[in-house]
């Protein structure tokens, strides 16, 4: 995806891919050279590669479906790369490519420029650089979970 429209949609609700398992709604954070940030109600701070988002949508007319209102003062890790990024995850639990077949979770071990390290129960998983598409961390907003809990 192109920087310049990236940073154009900053602070408004976009669709990131049409469909499938990748696809989510949210606010967009945060645009960096090879990543960018995004705010979910389900899932919290998801990073995305840009090289792997085949789309971005958004709504000119009527918005899409997110009203998650980000509160002031709220912090996310951040890094001038997905490398920094990866590398102040490392010791948390994250989820590697949410959805579909090749989503891992497990404790960020080891960062390498070619691959990472996830550690989950008694599996050591080396995912290859180039293939992780988002990752996220336990990381969300408050409110949400009761958000969910009231529906």
């Amino acid at each position: 995806m192109d920087k310049k429209i990236l940073c154009s949609l900053v602070g408004k609700a976009v669709k990131v891919n049409r469909g499938g398992h990748d696809s989510r709604v949210g606010q967009l954070l945060k645009v960096e050279e090879d990543y960018f940030v995004l705010l979910t109600k389900e899932d919290g701070v998801l990073y995305y590669k840009g090289h792997h988002v085949k789309s971005l949508t958004n709504n000119l007319r009527k918005g899409l479906d997110f009203n998650l209102a980000v509160p002031e003062g709220f912090e996310y890790i951040k890094g001038n790369c997905f490398k920094d990024v990866l590398c102040d995850l490392k010791y948390h639990w994250v989820t590697v490519n949410r959805g579909g077949h090749e989503k891992y979770e497990g404790v960020l071990d080891h960062v390498h420029d070619e691959y990472i390290t996830v550690v989950a129960n008694e599996e050591v998983i080396r995912i290859s650089m180039f293939h992780i598409r988002n990752i996220s961390y336990d990381m969300k907003v408050e409110g949400c979970e009761e958000e969910k809990d009231e529906k």
